[in-house]
C-alpha cells in the first residue's frame, strides 16, 4: 500500500533545562506546556492537517467508518435503578451521541427524563452524573463541557423537571450526596486562577454543602481546606441518611475513613481509620452498625462490621474474609453480594448481613458481571453480564429465589458463536506467572500473518476484567486477534498485585507486557510485521516506555492520552496525585534516576519506531495533552525509520468520558485505517 510519509511541521525549539541532583535535563518542547497559547495551538491545527492528510490517503477509511456506523446503530440500554415512583435507565437510539435518561412508571410508558443531546449543538456536553434525594422528588444532574472534568450541576423537581435555584459552578472528582430534601454535599477544587489552561495545578479537596434555595457562595465547607488539606475528598450518606461518610486521601491508592452521626444535633466528624495507604468504604449500616469494606491486613479484601461508637480496627469482625480470590462487595435486597475475581473473571455470591452465603449467582459463561446494586426494600434488581465475545446482557435477579433471567439483549450484529477467547498463562522476564485473554475467530490459522491488537493498562490497581467492544467487531471479523494481559500494577491479583508494578518495581509493568507480545509471537498468533500496541492514559505511559525500550517489538503503537514526561507530570491538575504508583523525581535522586531512565518523552533517541499514533485531546484536564505534545514533537525529531509517526488532536474532548458517539466512531475509524494500512493489511468491506 503506497501511502506518502507525511512531512511533519517544524516544530519550534528552546532552551530550557531542570536541575535534579546535579543532573541536568533538557526539555525542548516546553513551550508546548502552554495549550492555550497562539503557538501551541497553531502547533495542533498544523499537526492535525498532517495526520488527516495521511489518513486520507488510506483507501478503505470511508469504508471502515461505514461499518463502525452499521456496527453501532442499535439501541442502547442501561440496567435500570428505582427512584421514587419510578424507574430509570439511559438509552441511546444507535447514533444520538449522547445516551438519554429516561424513566417509567408502574404500568406506564418510558418518558424522555433528560436528554443531553439537547445541552448543546455539537453533542460534546454530557451528563457526568446525577443523584436524586431519597424520596427520589428532587435530583441534581452534573454537565461536563467537551469532556473536562469540571462540571456544573443543575438541581431540578424530578416531577416537572423545573429548575431549582442557581447552577452550580466548577465542581470536579465529585459525586451528589443529597441530606433529606433540604440540601446536598458535593466536593471541589479551587479552580486554577489562570482559567485559560487545563494545566493548572488542583491541591486540595474540599467538601462542601449546599442548601437549597442559597447561593453557592454561601455553600458551608464541611471538610478540607487548611484544617484538613487532602487532594481527594468524597462523600456519601448511609442508605437510612444517619451517616455521612467521608473518604480523604492524597493520593488515588488508600484513604482515611471519616463518619458524622447526622440523628445527632451538631455531632463531630469522627475518624474511624487514619491510614491513607488501604482502602476503606462504608458500604452499609444497620442502625450502628457499620459495614466496612477493607483490604487492612488484607490485600484481597474483606468486609467487617464495627460499632460506630468505637469503631477502631482492633473491634473488626469478619463478615467476609479474605480469600486468595479478590473481593469487592455491594448491597441490594438487604443482602450482600461479593464479586470475586479469578484470574481476572468475575464469580458471585450472595450473603446475608451476618456472612451467611445463601446463593452462588449462576452467570451465563466466563466474563464480567456488574451491578448487583440496588437499595434495601427492592425485591428484583439488574445486573449486567459481558465478555469479550458476550455483549453486554442485562439480566433480572431475583434476590429471594438467586434465578435470574434474561431482561435486556443486545441489539448489536455480532454472532458469538463465530469466535472464542482463551485464557493463557506466560512467563514475565522475572519468571512472574501472568494471565492473558485472546480473542479471535474459530479456526484461526496461527501462521504469524494475524492483525493483532495487544491492549494493557497496569496501574492504579485497575483490573481489566472481559469486556465487549463493538470497535473490536472490525478487528475479529477480519480474521484479527485481540489480546489482553493483566500486568502487574493492576488490581486483578489485590493490592500485592498492585505495589509489584509501583514506583520502583514500575518497570515489572513494561516487562509483563513485552513478554506478552513474545508471547503472541512465539506461539504465532501474529509476528512482529502484524503486531500493534495499545494503552491509554496510564497504558498510555506502557506503549510510550514499550516502545523507546523495545522499538523493535511491533510494527504500529497507540499511545493515548498518555502519561508520557514522567519528571513533570506531578505539576499538572491533579497529578501530584499519582505519586502513590509513580514516585516523584523530586523525592530522592534514586527515584529520579529510575523515572528519568523510563520516561518515554526523554527516553527517545534516535532510532527506528514503529509506526505511531499518538492520540490526544484538547479539553483532558486530567492527564494534559502536553505530554502528548510533547512527546510527539521529540518522536518525529527521532524517528529514524520511514514509518509515519502521527498525532490525533480531538477538539472538543477530554480524558475518555462524554465524547460523542461521532467522536468515538472517528477515532475508531482512524485507529484501524491506521493499524491495517501499516500492517500492509488489505481491510475487506464485510457484507
Amino acid at each position: 500500500m503506497n501511502i506518502k510519509t507525511p512531512a511533519y511541521p517544524q516544530t519550534q525549539k528552546e532552551t530550557v533545562n531542570d536541575t535534579y541532583f546535579n543532573t541536568t535535563v533538557a526539555d525542548p518542547y516546553r513551550w508546548l506546556e502552554d495549550d492555550r497559547a497562539e503557538n501551541t495551538k497553531a502547533w495542533v491545527v498544523a499537526q492535525n492537517k498532517v495526520t488527516q492528510s495521511y489518513l486520507n490517503q488510506v483507501p478503505y477509511r470511508e469504508t471502515i467508518r461505514k461499518r463502525l456506523e452499521t456496527l453501532w446503530n442499535y439501541e442502547k440500554y442501561s440496567a435500570p435503578f428505582k427512584e421514587g415512583a419510578y424507574t430509570y435507565f439511559y438509552k441511546n437510539d444507535g447514533l444520538q451521541s449522547q445516551a438519554v435518561l429516561y424513566r417509567q412508571a408502574v404500568g406506564g410508558q418510558p418518558e424522555v427524563f433528560l436528554d443531553p443531546n439537547k445541552f448543546s449543538e455539537d453533542g460534546t456536553t454530557s451528563m457526568a452524573n446525577i443523584g436524586f434525594s431519597k424520596d427520589g422528588s428532587l435530583a441534581a444532574y452534573q454537565l461536563s463541557a467537551g469532556g473536562s472534568d469540571w462540571t456544573n450541576a443543575v438541581v431540578i423537581k424530578a416531577s416537572d423537571k423545573s429548575q431549582i435555584g442557581d447552577t452550580l459552578k466548577d465542581i470536579k472528582f465529585s459525586g451528589i450526596a443529597w441530606k433529606g430534601n433540604d440540601g446536598f454535599y458535593y466536593s471541589s477544587y479551587d479552580k486554577p486562577k489562570d482559567a485559560s489552561q487545563l494545566s493548572g495545578m488542583t491541591q486540595h479537596h474540599k467538601l462542601y454543602y449546599h442548601k437549597l434555595g442559597t447561593p453557592q457562595s454561601q455553600d458551608k465547607l464541611v471538610f478540607g481546606g487548611e484544617q484538613t488539606p487532602r487532594r481527594y475528598i468524597g462523600a456519601y450518606l448511609t442508605e437510612d441518611e444517619r451517616y455521612l461518610v467521608i473518604t480523604a486521601a492524597n493520593s488515588t491508592t488508600g484513604n482515611e475513613l471519616y463518619i458524622q452521626d447526622l440523628s445527632q444535633p451538631n455531632s463531630s466528624i469522627v475518624n474511624i481509620v487514619d491510614n491513607t495507604d488501604n482502602v476503606h468504604v462504608v458500604i452499609d449500616n444497620v442502625g450502628s452498625t457499620l459495614y466496612i469494606y477493607t483490604n487492612l491486613y488484607a490485600p484481597t479484601y474483606r468486609l467487617v462490621t464495627v460499632d460506630a461508637a468505637n469503631p477502631h480496627s482492633g473491634n473488626w469482625k469478619n463478615i467476609i474474609p479474605k480469600s486468595k480470590d479478590v473481593l469487592e462487595v455491594s448491597t441490594a435486597g438487604g443482602k450482600l453480594f461479593a464479586h470475586y475475581l479469578k484470574d481476572a473473571t468475575t464469580f458471585i455470591q450472595q450473603y446475608d448481613m451476618n456472612g451467611k452465603m445463601e446463593h452462588a449467582v449462576t452467570l451465563p459463561s466466563v466474563g464480567t458481571a456488574s451491578g448487583f446494586s440496588a437499595k434495601k426494600e427492592e425485591k428484583e434488581i439488574y445486573y449486567t453480564f459481558t465478555s469479550y465475545t458476550y455483549p453486554p446482557t442485562i439480566f433480572k435477579y431475583n434476590v429471594a429465589t438467586g434465578q435470574s433471567e434474561i431482561y435486556k439483549k443486545s441489539g448489536v450484529q455480532f454472532n458469538p458463536e463465530l469466535y472464542e477467547s482463551k485464557q493463557v498463562f506466560y512467563k514475565s522476564k522475572d519468571r512472574t506467572t501472568i494471565p492473558m485473554i485472546i480473542t479471535y475467530k474459530k479456526g484461526t490459522v496461527l501462521n504469524g500473518h494475524n492483525p493483532t491488537l495487544l491492549y494493557a493498562y497496569g496501574g492504579f490497581g485497575v483490573s481489566l476484567t472481559p469486556a465487549f467492544s463493538t470497535s473490536n467487531i472490525v478487528l475479529l471479523e477480519q480474521g484479527g486477534i485481540y489480546a489482553v494481559p493483566n500486568l502487574r500494577g493492576g488490581g486483578e491479583y489485590g493490592e500485592t498485585w498492585h505495589k509489584a508494578g509501583t514506583k520502583l518495581r514500575k518497570q515489572n509493568v513494561f516487562d509483563d507486557f513485552i513478554a506478552a507480545a513474545e508471547y503472541l509471537i512465539k506461539n504465532k498468533y501474529t509476528s512482529k510485521d502484524y503486531l500493534a500496541i495499545a494503552g491509554g492514559s496510564n497504558g498510555g505511559l506502557l506503549v510510550g516506555a514499550t516502545i523507546t525500550q523495545r522499538p523493535d517489538l511491533c510494527k504500529v503503537a497507540f499511545p493515548a492520552v498518555g502519561v508520557l514526561d514522567m519528571l513533570r507530570y506531578n505539576k499538572f491538575t491533579a497529578g501530584a496525585g499519582w505519586a502513590y504508583d509513580y514516585g516523584t523525581a523530586e523525592e530522592s535522586e534514586e527515584m529520579f534516576n529510575y523515572l528519568y531512565h523510563y520516561s518515554p518523552y526523554h527516553a527517545l533517541k534516535p532510532a527506528s519506531y514503529p509506526a505511531t499514533l499518538v492520540t490526544t485531546a484538547d479539553h483532558d484536564d486530567r492527564v494534559v495533552p502536553a505530554h502528548s505534545f510533547k512527546f510527539a514533537a521529540r518522536l518525529q525529531e527521532s524517528q529514524q525509520g520511514t514509518a509515519p509517526t502521527l498525532i490525533r488532536i480531538e477538539t472538543n474532548a477530554g480524558h475518555g468520558a462524554g465524547r460523542s458517539t461521532a467522536q468515538i466512531i472517528g477515532q475508531e475509524t482512524d485507529k484501524w485505517a491506521f493499524m491495517f494500512a501499516n500492517m500492509g493489511v488489505n481491510y475487506k468491506p464485510v457484507q
